[in-house]
């Protein structure tokens, strides 16, 4: 059985998550809404990753006897006003990420449900591939000041990216 700080932590998170695949969903129609469809194809496979997040914690409340408390979805941003200034967000929202997981692991050692602690790693390892992903095209498009026709380039690059369901746990 799981702790009632666990659970909240948890549903909070999942929260988080459903709020980070609305952000990326964003993003995607900001893209395609200034014919960046490569772009947008990144940003809508980011959303399928961030659903598959949640079902993860979601599954994961529902084995250890937890409670599923489902909260309002903040509106996220829907506009910006270049790619750069997608990816800043997109960096920071994932650094942003990366410490609420980071505080999951910490609460688990605290209410010593090292379980709980087992199963927070396979995301830790997820943010740092996140992060690292955000960071690389970010200083590409700043490499290119996010213009021209290296733009171009990266969108047909970004358009060959496909969603591969994660093994979560």
């Amino acid at each position: 059985m799981i702790t009632q700080k666990l659970q909240d932590a948890i549903n909070k998170q999942i929260n988080a998550e459903l709020y980070s695949a609305y952000l990326y969903k964003s993003m995607e129609a900001y893209f395609k809404s200034i014919d960046l469809d490569g772009f947008a194809n990144w940003m809508n496979i980011q959303f399928q990753e961030e659903q598959a997040h949640a079902f993860g914690f979601l599954n994961f409340l529902n084995e250890r006897g937890g409670k599923i408390i489902l909260g309002a979805i903040e509106a996220p941003r829907v506009d910006w006003p270049n790619a750069i200034a997608v990816f800043s967000e997109t960096l920071k929202h994932e650094e942003y990420v990366t410490s609420l997981i980071n505080n999951l692991i910490a609460l688990s050692y605290e209410e010593k449900d090292y379980a709980s602690a087992n199963f927070f790693q396979w995301y830790i390892k997820e943010q740092v591939e996140e992060e690292a992903n955000a960071t690389k095209i970010l200083h590409q498009l700043q490499l290119v000041n996010g213009e021209g026709q290296a733009l171009l380039m990266l969108d047909r690059e970004l358009q060959a990216r496909v969603f591969n369901q994660p093994i979560i746990g």
